[in-house]
Formats: structure tokens, C-alpha cells, sequence
């Protein structure tokens, strides 16, 4: 099968007590099936879940990691069958390549729970439930992607390509849950942490009409929580306030990717609510108490990313309503001190890599 050659940028292995250094490698695609499409990659967004990966911090990294699951490009070939798109397309991938197509999720739209046995395919690190083959994929850190067509989504032509990577993921992660907890005109919704999650959500919560309130740990987030459209900012290191919001919020949406507390965010949740967990993948730093989640009939949940159907619908979603992701543009060369900041919670909301420095290099 013909081959084509990439440049791509991944961690060969993981690094004991410290981060696994990105460097460049060149690795090989195969040709697009018939189903399948050539994508030249022109932007790939940097997802915490990148920097996760890479440390393997869920002990399932399949190395060599190539990360990247928010990419834009445009289709340069296609396979014989496909009927979608057209070379010259500009569309993007997210976190899935592929699932079983045949469970009852993948049959309802919903391939991100794929019940089969390895779960969905990720458009880096293989399977989602890894079979022990050490069966790899190579994402959006590099100059092409061989995608099929039905995992591919079109970008909206008001959407500019530069700063929509991220809706592929941070997008979809946050507006799914908003969506399936029914959020509209009259709720109140609570958005915990102000990262690359949070600040999309503000912004879709507030589009969907919701009274949207930022819970965060601390007020520099403040002026960035009002300039998204947030109705209210908590602090919540503050207990007089936070208890002054007990039974308050429909939803309350947590974004916060490390181990936390989820303790202390149960009480704001209306009886009835609920309670979501987005971008955290292991326990909570301390076990729930159920006696609060009962008290008030609440619910605790979790959610991942979304489905190519929504992926679609908040794609078409933000054009229609003019929500971008805030993203600061890097070269790939750049992509280990971004790691960095990342980790140090310096960024504000989100990197996204301009691919032409790869194709640039040597």
C-alpha cells in the first residue's frame, strides 16, 4: 500500500518523576482507503489531555505519542466511496477516528460510549480501551491525517480556521453535557474553572440563554469571567459565599482537570440538579458524600466529549452565535514550553499550533 510520508512531533517514551520531552519524528500514513480522506493538517489545538497522555498520567499511553485531537485541515485526496466532502475542504477532526458502529451507543449516535471491546478509536493512542496489541494512532501533531469520512466534521465557512481548533474538543466536551441537561433560557448554570473547558462553556451556556455563574479559586479570573458574558463570579475559597449559593444552580459543570474536592461544589446544586464532571479522567481527591447528594434528590455525573453528531451541531452552533475559543498561536518548535506553561496554569485559554512551522522544518 502506498505510504506518505509525515513530520510529526510526539514523546518516544515516557520520562520517570518528569515530563516526557516532544521532539520531531517522521512517521508514515497510509494512503486513504475508500472511505477515507487525506487531510493536509493547517492548525492543531493543545489539549490538557495532550499533557496527560503524553505522562501517561492514565497509565494506558501507547508510546510513541503523537498528540493532538482538535485539528483543522484541509482535504487534499479522497477515497473512491466518499460523498461528503471534496478536495478542498476545509474540516476538522477531534478526539475519534473510528468506533465499532455496531453497539446500541454507536447505533444512537452516541459513539463516544462505544460499548465495544475496545471502546472508540482515538485519534492518537489507539483504542480507548487499549487490547494489548500496542495497537497506535498518530494524531494532530503533524503534517497530515488519514481520516474516514464519517468521523470528519465540515467548518462552518464564519468560523475563522484559526481559532476553531479547539471546539473539537474543549467545544464539544462542554457543550454536550449543556445540552443533554436540557440547559436553556431560565437556568442557572455554574461553570467551575476558567480554563480552555470553562471558557468555552460560559460562552455556549450564555448563547443557550442560561443565567451563567464562574466558580473559580481565585478573583484574578474575575475580569476574564465578566468579559465572556458571565452574570456572576464566586470565589471559592470564600465559604460565607459559597454557602450563601447553596441549592442555587440546575448545573453545575465542573471542568477542572486534576483531583479535586467535589464536595464542596455539591451543596450549590439545586434538589433535582445536577452535578457534571468534564476533563477529569480518575477519582475525585476526596470520596463523595452521599448524604448531601440525597438530601436533595442531586445528581453526580460525568460526561465525555461528544458525539460527531454534536461535534457537528456546536461547530454550526458557535458560527451561528459567534463564539470563538480564546487561543494564543505557537510554532510547533515551542510546543515543550507550552507543555509548561500549560502544566503551571499559564495559559490563557488555549495554544493552538500553526502546522505551517512543521512543514517548515527540515
Amino acid at each position: 500500500m502506498e505510504s506518505i510520508k509525515t513530520k510529526a512531533y510526539g514523546a518516544k517514551a515516557s520520562l520517570i518523576d518528569s515530563l516526557s520531552t516532544l521532539s520531531r519524528m517522521d512517521i508514515e500514513r497510509n494512503a486513504p482507503e475508500s472511505d477515507q480522506v487525506l487531510i493536509d493538517v493547517l492548525y492543531c489545538g493543545v489539549c490538557h489531555s495532550d499533557l496527560h497522555q503524553v505522562k501517561n498520567d492514565w497509565a494506558n499511553t501507547v508510546y510513541p505519542c503523537i498528540p493532538g485531537h482538535e485539528v483543522v485541515g484541509r482535504i487534499t485526496q479522497i477515497g473512491s466511496g466518499v460523498t461528503k466532502f471534496n478536495v478542498g475542504d476545509v474540516v476538522g477532526v477531534g478526539c475519534m477516528i473510528d468506533s465499532c458502529g455496531q453497539c446500541h451507543s454507536c447505533t444512537g449516535g452516541d459513539e463516544q460510549y462505544c460499548e465495544g471491546p475496545v471502546s472508540w478509536t482515538a485519534t492518537y493512542n489507539g483504542y480507548m480501551k487499549p487490547d494489548g496489541s500496542g495497537f497506535n494512532t498518530f494524531g494532530g501533531y503533524s503534517t497530515s491525517l488519514v481520516v474516514k469520512e464519517s468521523f470528519v466534521l465540515k467548518i462552518p465557512d464564519a468560523l475563522d480556521i484559526k481559532a476553531a481548533a479547539p471546539i473539537l474538543c474543549a467545544g464539544v466536551t462542554t457543550y454536550s453535557p449543556l445540552r443533554h441537561w436540557n440547559v436553556q433560557a431560565g437556568s442557572k448554570v455554574g461553570i467551575v474553572g476558567l480554563g480552555g473547558l470553562g471558557h468555552m462553556a460560559v460562552q455556549l451556556a450564555k448563547a443557550m440563554g442560561a443565567e451563567v455563574a464562574v466558580i473559580t479559586h481565585t478573583e484574578e479570573k474575575r475580569a476574564a469571567a465578566e468579559a465572556l458574558g458571565a452574570h456572576e463570579v464566586i470565589i471559592s475559597t470564600d465559604k460565607k459565599t459559597m454557602m450563601a449559593h447553596e441549592l442555587s444552580f440546575d448545573l453545575v459543570l465542573i471542568t477542572i482537570p486534576d483531583p479535586f474536592d467535589v464536595n464542596a461544589y455539591v451543596n450549590v446544586v439545586k434538589r433535582d440538579g445536577a452535578l457534571v464532571t468534564v476533563g477529569l479522567l480518575g477519582p475525585y481527591k476526596s470520596p463523595l458524600n452521599n448524604m448531601e447528594v440525597a438530601m436533595h434528590r442531586r445528581t453526580v455525573s460525568g460526561s465525555l466529549i461528544g458525539s460527531i453528531k454534536e461535534t457537528q451541531d456546536v461547530l454550526e452552533f458557535c458560527a451561528e452565535h459567534s463564539i470563538l475559543p480564546e487561543v494564543e498561536m505557537i510554532e510547533i518548535k515551542d510546543i515543550n514550553k507550552a507543555f509548561d506553561r500549560m502544566q503551571d496554569e499559564e495559559v490563557r485559554f488555549r495554544f493552538v499550533i500553526d502546522m505551517q512551522s512543521l512543514k517548515n522544518e527540515d
